[in-house]
Formats: structure tokens, sequence, C-alpha cells
């Protein structure tokens, strides 16, 4: 028999012991946050830094001319007329192409398609192609809509080779969205006679839009900054006139011949300026490089806007 002060002895020993190892627990806990704290301060520092610098040598010549005129020789009177223009043209045709693509074969995988082999290789091949580096998608398209559907060096195949290079992305987010739908919504929808196209587009799609919308949006603002891709399929780096109106048309109907013009976006114009030796273009550059910036930053806000906005409508 087993003295009781014996016992008591043991039992004190293993609530101390119990209190020690839940105080060290602790002490990581705090610690991996400490250092979480200073890695997102020395980000933030180190993007306050840059932001800062760009702000101080760009923002003097950001004014209605900076936005108005085409590039040119001279410093003083040169402009980003032309890239924003093509910036925003390219990106009209990356989302059209890539938004409806994207979410349509993410809804199929996730809700349509049965689980086979083809499937899973699908899946495998959807995931690793958002981890492929940019100019792979820009040696794909200069082989296929450069020179294979004779596309050129225009806008149509630049929006194209960007759409392809965010296609994954948006495919991922999609999907992930859609997995957070619990199951019960499914199958009261179901319950109440629903057909499958029903249920998707009453439940599935609405309550996922928040997701989706997001992943949507922040591949876009990373298909915004994209260079490498441009570059090869010959983006030019200097160009001083428009691509033709869509409303250009003679009988009043919608022109499509600016699909076919040549181009400039943003990150090239900005790369044709600092490799200039004038300080003048250092600080044009500067200031190009400040409104990609704002228009990535607040492409973001919007997202998280959006998703803010849409989850506030869901009851579940």
């Amino acid at each position: 028999m087993i003295p009781k002060s014996i016992g008591a002895s043991t039992s004190e020993t293993g609530v101390a012991e119990l209190r020690r190892l839940i105080a060290r627990h602790k002490m990581w806990d705090w610690l991996f946050g400490l250092l979480g704290t200073l890695a997102l301060l020395f980000a933030t520092l180190v993007f306050a830094a840059l932001f800062g610098q760009m702000l101080i040598n760009g923002g003097p010549h950001l004014s209605w001319d900076f936005f108005t005129s085409f590039p040119s020789r001279r410093a003083a009177s040169a402009g980003i007329l032309s890239a924003w223009v093509g910036t925003v043209l390219v990106m009209l045709v990356t989302a059209l192409v890539a938004v409806p693509l994207g979410i349509g074969a993410g809804i199929y995988l996730e809700e349509y398609a049965r689980k086979n082999l083809l499937t899973d290789i699908i899946e495998i091949n959807v995931t690793n192609l958002a981890g492929v580096p940019s100019i792979i998608y820009g040696l794909l398209a200069l082989g296929l809509f450069v020179y294979q559907f004779g596309l050129g060096q225009s806008i149509a195949a630049a929006g194209l080779t960007l759409a392809l290079l965010i296609l994954p992305v948006v495919i991922v987010a999609t999907r992930e969205a859609i997995r957070t739908i619990p199951q019960n919504i499914r199958e009261g929808a179901y319950a109440c006679g629903s057909s499958k196209w029903q249920v998707v587009s009453h439940h599935i799609i609405p309550y996922s839009l928040p997701g989706i919308m997001t992943g949507v949006i922040i591949g876009l603002a990373r298909a915004i900054g994209e260079t490498a891709p441009i570059i090869t399929i010959g983006a030019l780096t200097f160009i001083a006139f428009l691509p033709p109106s869509p409303f250009s048309s003679p009988d009043h109907l919608l022109s499509f011949e600016w699909l076919l013009a040549p181009f400039t976006v943003m990150p090239i114009q900005m790369f044709n300026w600092i490799s200039r030796p004038e300080e003048a273009f250092q600080a044009n550059a500067a200031a190009a490089g400040l409104v990609l910036l704002v228009m990535t930053l607040s492409m973001n806000a919007l997202a998280i806007w959006i998703r803010y906005h849409f989850r506030k409508k869901i009851k579940w």
C-alpha cells in the first residue's frame, strides 16, 4: 500500500511539470508572435521607405500634362499617355478572357467533374501552372499567339498572354472559395427539389463570390505589373500614338481594330526611362512607378471591399 504522502507528492510533481510545459509553450507562442510582428514591421518599413523615396522623386512630376502627353526624348515634356492607355486595354482583354474561363473551369472541376484519374491530372497541372515563371508564358505566347495565330505584337496577344498567366490563379481561387461553402447548403437545396444548375447559380456562386472576386482582382493586380512576358512577345518601348478608338467605325458599330494595334504598358515605359542616364528620366520613372503602385494598391483595396461587402449579405 502506497502512503498518502508519496501519492500526494507524485501528484504535485505531475501538476508542476504540466505547468512548466504550459509555460514553455506560452513562451514559444509569445516568441513566434514577436518574430512575426518584427517581420511584418520590417516589410512595412521597407515598403514605406521605398514608397516615400518614390513619392519624393516622382511626386512633383505628377500633373495633367504627364498623363496626357506621349513619351518624348525630352524628359520635361515626356508623359505616360500611351503607356497607361495600353495598360488599360491589355488588362481589359486579360479580364474578359481569364475571368469567365477561370471561374467556369473552377466551377466545373469542383461541382460537375467526376473524381477520376483525368481530373486528378488536371488539378495537379493547374496547381503547378500557378507557380510557373512568367517568362515561360511569354515564350509560349510568342510561338502560339504571335506566330501560329498571326496576332503579331498586338494588344490581343498581350491580353491573351496575361490571361494564360493568371488563369491558374483564378481557377485555384474559385475552387478554394467554393470549398468553403458548407455541404448542408447543397443538401438543403437538393431536398427542396433544386436542380444541379439551380444549386450552383442560386447558392454556390453567390456565397462563394467574395472569395472568387478577391482571387480575380489579386490575379489582375499581379498581371498589371508583369514585364517579362510582354517584352517577350514584342511590346514597344517607345510609342507616340494611341490605338484606334473602339467607336471609330463609320457604321456606328464597335471597332475591334485596336486589338491588333501595337502597344506599350507602364512597366515597359518605366524600364525605358530608368535605363537612361539623365536624372530627369529617373524622376519620370519614379512618377510612373508611383502611378502603377497606386493602381495596384487600388485593385487590392477593391478586392478587400468586395469581400467585406458581399460577406455582409451572406446569412447561413
